[in-house]
């Protein structure tokens, strides 16, 4: 298992670089640009709900097709699957680095929140929980594994980077170092290495 694990770090390193790339050059224009902090919010706001939709599309159609056919299982897997995995991966991680870095940053748990989105004012949580649901339906319904890795990783990469933006206030061009190494570690975070591990334990095409 260990030589498993570390064979699977090795394979997605360059991605996570790229994405943590791709993160910081995003940063750098927000920060020349001087984008207001509402941009970052409707675009944090945008990306998390994606990236939950695809955990759960992705999280249900795996036990669909190669664990159990009971519905209410496969329900209960995509939903904690994706709210959990998109929730720690896009904002309790983000908090955390945020806080490491001695930054004021707000601390958000999206999908239990009743704040109001940015531009659609309706609930966080209403459309969070939304997300899921429809990843859970499509999974359910046509249960494809076949996802782009790359695609999942500039969007988990990219919600990431729009926490710092959206709900923190910092002179970020000195700390690019460091949100460069927080954003390669985010992505190198262990759930999601053994959500990739267990997608080729049951034989999950990953494209």
């Amino acid at each position: 298992m260990l030589r498993r694990i570390a064979s699977e770090l090795k394979e997605h390193a360059p991605f996570t670089a790229l994405g943590a790339a791709s993160g910081i050059i995003i940063m750098v224009i927000i920060v020349l640009a001087n984008v207001p902090s509402q941009i970052s919010q409707t675009a944090f706001h945008t990306l998390h709900p994606l990236h939950v939709v695809l955990s759960a599309l992705t999280t249900t159609a795996m036990y669909r097709k190669y664990g159990n056919s009971k519905i209410w299982a496969a329900v209960l897997i995509g939903y904690f699957g994706s709210i959990g995995i998109a929730t720690i991966s896009d904002a309790i991680i983000p908090y955390l680095g945020g806080a490491l870095l001695g930054l004021d940053i707000e601390f958000h748990i999206p999908f239990i929140e009743t704040e109001k989105m940015p531009f659609i004012e309706i609930e966080t949580w209403i459309i969070i929980n939304s997300a899921a649901v429809l990843g859970i339906i499509i999974g359910i319904l046509k249960p494809t594994t076949k996802i782009s890795h790359l695609g999942h990783v500039f969007l988990s990469t990219w919600a990431s980077l729009f926490y710092f933006t959206a709900f923190s206030v910092a002179r970020w061009l000195p700390l690019l170092p460091l949100i460069f190494m927080f954003l390669f570690i985010d992505r190198m975070d262990f759930i999601c290495k053994l959500f990739k591990i267990f997608t080729h334990i049951y034989h999950v095409e990953i494209v």
